[in-house]
């Protein structure tokens, strides 16, 4: 039997916990299929099944019951392993989670700031995949990271940035691009592109799904970095929500990006999980802080 993966050990355990599928996706903010996968996966994995679908819910099996208290064991003494691991490593190296180039000039002042006051300690700039939304802040492979709200996991402490306006990235022959500002109204019935639905209440952000009303989203197809949204944009297989930032980081040909009307803004935070007390987490924090300011 192969070992099971932490992520899967740890949505059994609030699945257990909330005793449903849609409240357990809400509380780890993913969305209600990334959840029911992954239980699939364990419960394949472990041949033999850890819940009892009820019309009510979910309710644990025997085989679930009596394998919960170790679960719980499990995820709670890794991570106060992999904290003392890190605390007692000769390396000394703080991962710094990003999804693309998000620091909005931040990021290289505050890691200078950050030797200056920590030289035994190394940064490593790790880029993480749009499939996780927590930026590794939730399985412990980033020590702090940059990303925008929400951030998908319970416990973490943040520091606003930015708060920038959200832009359409639109192909330069669509006919909207002739508009200073386009309302999302007439967005509303254009293919949009997707990340992966991994990336729950993010995914949903820059869908804009809350401000739709009853219109349906229309999915014009997911992409899992930059390249394949705006190779995606020129293509004319969809439209895409951006911050202002990003959009004018990420000029392309073909490709046009204009302002949206009708929506609130994003928001760019330093995220870093609170209980983490280590002084390497605060300096960087301080640093950021200060160069932010």
């Amino acid at each position: 039997m192969d070992e099971a993966h932490l992520r899967e050990l740890r949505y059994f355990a609030v699945v257990a916990e909330e005793g449903h599928v849609t409240r357990a996706a809400r509380r780890l903010f993913v969305s209600q299929p990334a959840v029911s996968k992954q239980l699939r996966a364990l419960e394949g994995r472990l041949g033999f099944e850890l819940f009892q679908r009820t019309p009510r819910g979910m309710a644990l099996s025997p085989a679930g019951a009596a394998l919960l208290p170790a679960v719980r064991d499990v995820l709670e003494r890794w991570q106060d392993g992999l904290t003392a691991a890190r605390a007692a490593s000769e390396k000394r190296e703080l991962v710094v989670g990003m999804q693309t180039a998000i620091g909005r000039g931040v990021q290289g002042p505050a890691v200078r700031l950050f030797r200056e006051r920590m030289p035994r300690w190394s940064v490593s700039l790790r880029l993480v995949g749009w499939e996780d939304p927590s930026v590794g802040l939730a399985d412990g492979s980033s020590d702090v990271a940059f990303g925008w709200l929400p951030m998908p996991v319970d416990g973490l402490a943040t520091h606003l940035l930015a708060t920038e306006r959200r832009f359409v990235a639109l192909p330069s022959w669509h006919p909207l691009t002739g508009r200073a500002e386009v309302p999302f109204e007439e967005l509303l019935d254009e293919p949009f592109l997707a990340l992966p639905e991994a990336a729950g209440p993010v995914r949903d952000f820059w869908l804009a799904l809350d401000q739709r009303g009853v219109a349906p989203m229309v999915l014009g197809g997911v992409a899992s970095g930059p390249d394949e949204v705006f190779e995606g944009v020129a293509s004319g297989l969809g439209v895409v929500l951006l911050a202002e930032g990003n959009a004018r980081l990420y000029q392309r040909p073909g490709v046009v990006c204009r302002p949206v009307a009708g929506l609130p803004p994003a928001e760019l935070v330093l995220a870093w999980r609170a209980a983490d007390d280590r002084a390497a987490v605060g300096a960087f924090v301080a640093a950021v802080r200060e160069t932010a300011a």
